[in-house]
């Protein structure tokens, strides 16, 4: 291989590792950034627990619980756990992101998220997403590791 073939197919390989390293909000949505479905929150101020369980049994996949209520304007610290044998994550988006989200993880399926609406945990570890909730309307939490969203790992929110 030459010098600049092999240079070439170094800058490929680092761009395709930069790709699987961008999350859900990847384009444009920072840590400040204000989403459809809210924003960041501010681990330093008050907010509600919401404990979320992520497991897998008989064949199906879930969150405990799958439909989580919440007031405008309320952050709201979602406590995770993964009591399942394989890795899990919840994805805080819109119904139409995490279903367009969930197409590039088809195509990347170990893309990890650096994102503060998405946290993937390892079996039996726990993490947290703080978030605050600034429009009202219903938004979706998924599992986006191929094939554990249609297994049953969803979930809605309804922000009233």
């Amino acid at each position: 291989m030459s010098t600049a073939a092999f240079k070439l197919a170094a800058i490929a390989v680092f761009l395709s590792a930069g790709v699987a390293l961008a999350g859900p909000g990847a384009a444009g949505h920072g840590h400040g950034d204000e989403t459809a479905y809210g924003k960041a929150g501010d681990p330093k101020k008050p907010a509600r627990i919401v404990q979320v369980v992520m497991a897998e049994r008989d064949g199906k996949m879930s969150f405990i619980p799958d439909r989580i209520e919440i007031r405008r304007g309320e952050q709201i610290r979602f406590q995770l756990r993964n009591n399942g044998a394989l890795d899990h994550e919840l994805v805080l988006a819109t119904l139409a992101e995490n279903l367009k989200h969930a197409v590039e993880m088809q195509k990347n399926p170990d893309m990890e998220h650096d994102d503060p609406n998405a946290k993937r945990l390892a079996p039996k570890k726990t993490g947290e997403i703080v978030w605050s909730f600034t429009k009202a309307g219903e938004f979706d939490f998924s599992c986006l590791i191929p094939g554990h969203r249609e297994a049953g790992m969803t979930g809605k929110i309804i922000v009233k």
